[in-house]
């Protein structure tokens, strides 16, 4: 599968493309949104988009050992939080209907 990136931007032209509303005004929903997103993980809220899917903290571990990957350097990483995304039914039975590549 060729690996294609999708930006704010395109995500811009796309609703664009589908309203025909201003620009600067679906940029604007479209900050807003993913700054509600972040502020909610922030405060330790999970976000529920039925049907697409769910953000949500997980904690990972620390480690006394672990290495830079720059420098080679020992350091020790503390616990800390990560967002993680677990995609929901509708979603899932889309990417599940993407053909497969053939060998």
């Amino acid at each position: 599968m060729q690996s294609k990136k999708v930006t704010k931007y395109d995500l811009v032209e796309a609703i664009y493309e589908d309203t025909n509303y201003e620009k600067k005004i679906i940029q604007d929903i479209v900050e807003s949104f993913l700054e509600q997103v972040k502020e909610s993980l922030v405060q330790s809220k999970t976000i529920e988009l039925r049907g697409f899917g769910t953000f949500e903290l997980r904690l990972r571990k620390g480690k006394a050992a672990a290495r830079n990957p720059k420098t080679g350097e020992q350091v020790s990483v503390a616990p800390h939080y990560v967002a993680a995304f677990r995609s929901g039914r509708d979603l899932k039975n889309s990417l599940w209907a993407i053909p497969t590549p053939k060998n």
